[in-house]
C-alpha cells in the first residue's frame, strides 16, 4: 500500500479540468503561454506526485482525469505517434504502454512518462491510423499490440488470507493508527445528523470508532478475523460501536438492515478493480432511500494494486448512475505522501 512518509511537496495546487486544461478554482487558463510551460515543466516525481513550476514555484498538479488529455494524434512516416494537447503541447507515445478502460477508452504514457487518455476526436483519428483492430489488440504497420485493462484485476485481494497475511506479517500502511485527519472536519462541515453508519473494510477500526465517539451508530466489518480481532481490543469499550468479521459482498440488509450513512476508506482502491461496480451496487442496497455515502478515494495513476489507482472521471462515472453528488472535493489534510493524491465525495442515494 501507499507509504505514509512525508515527502516534500508544494504547498499550492492547480487542476487540470475534464479537458485537459489547466485551472485555479473556478478560473480556466486559455492562454498558451501560461498553460504551455505548465506542461513543459510537468514531471512525476519520486512518490507518484505530479508536478509542475508557476510564476517560477514548484505546484501541486491534481487531474480530473488523466494528466494528458489528447485533442488529436498523429502517425508519422516511421509509424510512430504523438499525441497534441491543449496549449498546442506534444509529445510522442509509448504503443506497447496502451490500454483500454471499461469506457473503451485507450489510456497510455507519454515518451516523458507522463499518463494521456485519448479524447473523443483523437480516439477516432487513431482507429483511421491503425491497420485494425479488436477488443483487445490493435495492429500497427502489422504489429500487434495488446491492449490490457487500464486497472489490472487482482484476484488475490478477494481472499481473507489475503489480508490477514500482510496483517500477520507487516504493519499494514494503509493503517494510518489515527483516523483520517479530513472525517471529523468534513463530519462538522456537512453537519452531519446523528445516524446509523456502516463502515465497509473497517480495519482496526480507527475511522468507525472516531464515528461512534461523535454520537453515531456504528456497525464496522471487515474480511480479516485479525483485523477485527484488534479493532474489538482497542475499542471494546467504545459506544455505539459494533464489529463484525464478513466478507463486504456478503453483507444484506437482511442480516444488518439498512443503514443512513455508509463511509468509505481505502476499501474501492483495495479491492479488485472489476469489482467496483459491484461495490457502488452494495452501497445502494445498504443505504436506506435516502441514505448517502461519504467517502475518501485515492485519485492517483496505479494500474497495478492494492492499492489501485482511479480517477475523479471514474469515479464520477461509477456514481453517477446511483447517486447524486453534494459534495465534492480534493483533501486538504492527506497525510504524508497521500496529498494531492485524495477525493473526498459526499453523495445521496438515488
Amino acid at each position: 500500500m501507499t507509504s505514509l512518509n512525508s515527502p516534500s511537496l508544494p504547498k499550492t495546487s492547480i487542476q487540470i479540468d475534464s479537458e485537459g486544461y489547466f485551472h485555479f478554482g473556478e478560473t480556466r487558463i486559455e492562454a498558451p503561454q501560461q498553460g504551455l510551460p505548465l506542461f513543459e515543466n510537468l514531471i512525476i516525481n519520486e512518490s507518484g506526485h505530479l508536478i509542475s513550476v508557476y510564476q517560477g514555484q514548484p505546484i501541486l498538479v491534481e487531474p480530473y482525469d488523466e494528466p494528458f488529455i489528447a485533442q488529436n494524434i498523429e502517425k508519422n512516416e516511421s509509424h510512430e505517434f504523438s499525441i497534441t494537447m491543449p496549449y498546442g503541447y506534444a509529445q510522442k507515445i509509448n504503443l506497447e504502454s496502451l490500454c483500454l478502460d471499461e469506457w473503451d477508452r485507450f489510456h497510455g504514457e507519454s515518451s516523458c512518462g507522463v499518463p494521456f487518455v485519448l479524447g473523443e476526436k483523437a480516439q477516432d483519428q487513431f482507429f483511421n491510423l491503425v491497420d485494425e483492430f479488436d477488443d483487445d489488440s490493435v495492429t500497427i504497420a502489422g504489429q500487434k499490440i495488446n491492449t490490457d485493462s487500464w486497472l489490472s484485476p487482482n484476484h488475490e485481494t478477494k481472499k481473507e488470507s489475503f489480508w490477514t497475511h500482510i496483517y500477520n506479517t507487516e504493519d499494514p500502511r494503509w493503517d494510518l493508527k489515527v483516523p483520517h485527519p479530513s472525517l471529523e472536519p468534513t463530519i462538522h462541515q456537512l453537519k452531519l445528523n446523528k445516524c446509523r453508519v456502516l463502515v465497509l473494510g473497517c480495519g482496526t477500526g480507527t475511522d468507525a470508532a472516531l464515528l461512534a465517539s461523535q454520537g453515531h451508530i456504528v456497525t464496522a466489518i471487515d474480511i480479516s478475523p485479525e483485523a477485527i480481532k484488534r479493532a474489538k481490543d482497542k475499542y471494546k469499550n467504545q459506544a455505539h460501536l459494533s464489529f463484525f468479521c464478513k466478507d463486504l459482498f456478503e453483507v444484506t440488509p437482511e442480516e444488518f438492515g439498512q443503514f443512513d450513512l455508509i463511509f468509505e476508506h481505502t476499501i474501492y482502491c483495495a479491492i479488485s478493480p472489476d469489482l467496483r461496480n459491484s461495490l457502488v451496487k452494495k452501497w445502494r442496497q445498504m443505504l436506506t432511500d435516502t441514505g448517502q455515502v461519504l467517502g475518501v478515494f485515492f485519485v492517483m495513476h496505479r494500474r497495478f494494486g492494492p492499492p489501485f489507482g482511479g480517477s475523479e472521471w471514474e469515479i464520477h462515472q461509477r456514481l453517477k448512475n446511483d447517486f447524486r453528488f453534494l459534495y465534492w472535493t480534493r483533501s486538504k489534510l492527506s497525510p504524508g505522501s497521500r496529498l494531492g493524491k485524495e477525493l473526498i465525495v459526499f453523495a445521496q442515494r438515488r
